[in-house]
């Protein structure tokens, strides 16, 4: 039902944009148009929510970490908050090739939100607001080719209006949010926070195409409680590195705090398995899709049956509380099945439950409605970011806000939006997904969906957009002039390594017996010896005797380079390729109807998702190779 207030003012305060939602989507969105030096209002359910991490207690992870490096590459804030409140540091898949390697830190749960929140409570042109959003203000335009809505503003709970010109929903899982246990139901948030109930009808009267998804999360138990003993201690790295590029890698080498690995075991299994009537995922009582590579303790019983055991994370949530993350083992079962399942947790005997498991249902948008500015396409000045676009988890909200804000910004600048391609970032990947297919459950990004992922790599996020942080107004000279230092010194020293030549000196010879690699017969370049799986820029250093003195993150380039060239220049050939169809611009005024020999599946598809070029157009599944074939041919005779 729309919400109607007893009384509608007119707020006179002026406002550029209004960012509805504070969370990893709505902080980073407002930051980025408030320091693009529009007037920003941010609305907030509730000004304590602000950041809030109401699932896992950590950032970044597997391609997740590469979202946080390119946010920050980019201005955004992220990466530079989980260094401030970071309370174990890891990097994962050390031990397979640089394109997979990730950052994951474990956060202070409360610590995070803090911080974050007083980094945009004193930005310039930034307002917060604890009120809910309920209905979008929105002009009829009509430009003699197609009717379309322009914003005008929002109207809140109270009653108010405020006028602004462009608007970002960063919602996340608060639109009609229902929390599910058992056969327990209530219309709450996440962390028992107020849902927003009325915004989405508003949506609907705009046009806009709903979804109804589902995420869950796990039980937190008192740390009192367990018995580590029993369990397997996680540390985290001797050497830390940092998500940000500004951070000193000195500030970050704190003492740290351990995880602990568990399992569940055949009886967890039982309990599950005996119960499985009682859970809402399968009696029918939630509605809504869950995300596929992110399943319930349930899900993982019924559907890897063949698998006597899963791995359970036991997760400090920060330094000032004992409550204690029990990841992996997310569930929507019953309070009493709950204290069974746990307890039957090698270490969790006497598990004491401060929260309860639950599932949590939230209304969220078919992104195909997006252009790949994250604007809508038949609202001018609607902009969208986060969970509200179907996606899941922290870092896909973060990278898809600041994207948003920024293109909010500078619609009202009167330039063209930045578009991130699949060659350019992980971003790029993560909504030309969202924007082009079909999804029928939240998205999560893995290193697997982007193909040009060897030259995507977290290492690299500054060299590959920095510069245009720069350009958009988020990266400051200072920094920007340390980039281009940072590039030239890694050219430079690339060339240097590969007409520096060694002879087969005794000192060279022992060397390379030490680390067992094969004898020199005669005199090599370094730059070939670094390409020696066994050896690497670093090993070389004894006998480099003119190697100047460069920076971790200089030797880290300058090893990587030399070592994968022929596999890096394969792949920038590839972008070539990518490239060329992605420059074939498709008319915004095409009609898809008068395009012969297209199969209607093809026309259907491409006149709903109206792709900005040929590349895009090849990704939209339906359309198939023949059907882009077709489609330059008509583009030609256009």
């Amino acid at each position: 039902m729309k919400y109607s207030a007893n009384s509608v003012w007119e707020n006179k305060d002026e406002y550029d944009v209004v960012v509805v939602g504070a969370g990893h989507a709505g902080c980073e969105a407002s930051l980025a148009c408030a320091r693009m030096g529009f007037k920003t209002l941010m609305f907030t359910v509730s000004v304590d929510s602000i950041a809030l991490m109401p699932c896992n207690p950590n950032i970044g992870g597997s391609s997740k970490g590469h979202l946080v490096k390119e946010v920050d590459a980019l201005g955004g804030e992220m990466g530079k908050v989980i260094d401030q409140t970071f309370i174990q540091s890891k990097m994962l898949n050390q031990s397979k090739g640089p394109a997979v390697h990730s950052l994951r830190a474990q956060a202070d749960k409360a610590n995070y939100s803090k911080t974050m929140r007083r980094v945009l409570e004193n930005q310039d042109n930034l307002e917060i607001k604890q009120m809910e959003v309920t209905e979008i203000l929105a002009e009829d335009v009509d430009d003699g080719t197609e009717k379309r809505k322009r914003i005008t503003g929002v109207r809140t709970y109270s009653g108010a209006i405020y006028s602004c010109k462009a608007v970002v929903l960063c919602t996340g899982t608060y639109l009609r949010a229902r929390c599910i246990y058992g056969d327990v139901s209530m219309q709450t948030g996440p962390n028992g926070l107020q849902p927003a109930n009325y915004l989405t009808d508003s949506l609907k009267e705009l046009g806009i195409t709903m979804y109804r998804f589902k995420t869950g999360t796990p039980a937190r138990i008192d740390k009192r409680s367990i018995d580590f003993s029993k369990m397997e201690e996680q540390k985290g790295d001797e050497r830390v590195v940092p998500f940000s590029f500004t951070t000193n890698p000195e500030d970050v080498q704190i003492e740290q705090v351990s995880c602990w690995l568990t399992y569940t075991n055949e009886k967890t299994h039982e309990i599950i398995r005996s119960n499985l009537d009682r859970s809402p995922l399968y009696s029918g009582m939630i509605e809504g899709t869950g995300p596929r590579y992110c399943p319930s303790i349930e899900d993982k019983v019924v559907k890897f049956a063949d698998k006597n055991r899963h791995q359970v994370f036991i997760e400090p949530e920060g330094l000032d509380t004992n409550e204690m993350y029990v990841g992996g083992m997310s569930s929507s079962l019953p309070e009493d099945v709950q204290y069974a399942m746990y307890r039957s947790v090698t270490g969790l005997e006497n598990a004491k439950i401060v929260r309860n498991a639950y599932a949590i249902e939230y209304d969220c948008i078919d992104a195909r409605q997006l252009k790949s500015t994250l604007e809508f396409k038949n609202i001018d000045g609607l902009f969208s970011g986060g969970q509200f676009n179907g996606s899941s988890g922290y870092e896909e909200a973060a990278a898809q806000g600041l994207v948003a804000g920024i293109n909010a910004a500078r619609k009202l600048q009167g330039k063209e939006g930045i578009i991130i391609d699949r060659s350019e970032g992980y971003i790029g990947v993560l909504i030309d997904d969202l924007v082009t297919k079909e999804s029928h459950e939240p998205y999560r990004m893995m290193t697997s969906r982007a193909e040009y992922r060897l030259l995507l790599r977290q290492d690299n996020a500054d060299l590959r957009l920095t510069k245009l942080g720069y350009e958009v107004g988020l990266i400051d000279e200072e920094r920007y002039q340390g980039l281009l230092e940072k590039e030239r010194q890694i050219t430079e020293e690339i060339a240097r390594v590969e007409n520096v030549y060694v002879g087969t000196t005794e000192e060279v010879q022992n060397l390379l017996k030490e680390y067992g690699s094969t004898p020199l017969v005669s005199g090599a370049a370094l730059a070939d010896l670094i390409r020696r799986p066994e050896l690497s820029y670093e090993i070389l250093e004894p006998i480099d005797k003119m190697r100047p003195e460069l920076k971790y993150d200089v030797i880290e380039q300058v090893n990587i380079n030399i070592k994968y060239e022929g596999y890096i220049k394969r792949q920038k050939k590839q972008v070539e390729q990518f490239k060329k169809l992605e420059k074939k611009k498709i008319p915004a005024d095409i009609n898809y109807e008068e395009v012969q020999s297209l199969r209607i599946e093809a026309k259907q598809k491409l006149s709903q998702i109206r792709p900005a070029s040929i590349g895009q157009a090849s990704r939209i599944s339906g359309v198939s190779p023949a059907d882009i074939s077709v489609l330059l041919v008509y583009l030609e005779s256009r």
